[in-house]
């Protein structure tokens, strides 16, 4: 099994399913913000978690797989987005941006965050193909 097909796995069946419960229960894991994108096939809602990268009214995420992650592909059929920081949802409208630098944007997105720093560990450690996306917030969330 490659080092994709291993991590894919690994974030949909243990690591997703856990934080998405707690967020449910009203406990937002530290660092972590929940993505719901529009699924390109079924047409339902899907939500994965990532690191939580608020900084004002623009939300950055670094991909692992770039454009192989599911969540990019639905946003390149659809871009419109909600994201939940905490308790609050956020509605935005995300762009995949192939000349930001990722890694940089990691560095970026947990200075100041020591939260962050465990997520984005876990992005270094299981990526293959780092990309960013940046999500527009609406100004009335």
């Amino acid at each position: 099994m490659d080092k994709r097909r291993l991590t894919t796995a690994l974030a949909k069946y243990l690591f997703n399913p856990l934080v998405r419960a707690f967020f449910r229960l009203g406990v937002a894991a530290p660092g972590t913000a929940i993505l719901e994108t529009i699924g390109r096939k079924s047409g339902r809602p899907r939500q994965t978690p990532v690191t939580n990268g608020l900084a004002g009214d623009v939300f950055w995420i670094v991909t692992e797989h770039g454009r192989r992650a599911g969540y990019v592909r639905n946003i390149e059929k659809n871009p419109r987005v909600r994201v939940k920081v905490g308790r609050r949802w956020w509605r935005g409208t995300a762009v995949v941006m192939p000349g930001d630098d990722p890694r940089e944007r990691l560095r970026a997105i947990t200075r100041g965050r020591p939260s962050a720093r465990l997520n984005t560990a876990t992005v270094r450690l299981m990526q293959t193909e780092l990309l960013t996306l940046r999500i527009d917030l609406d100004p009335d969330g």
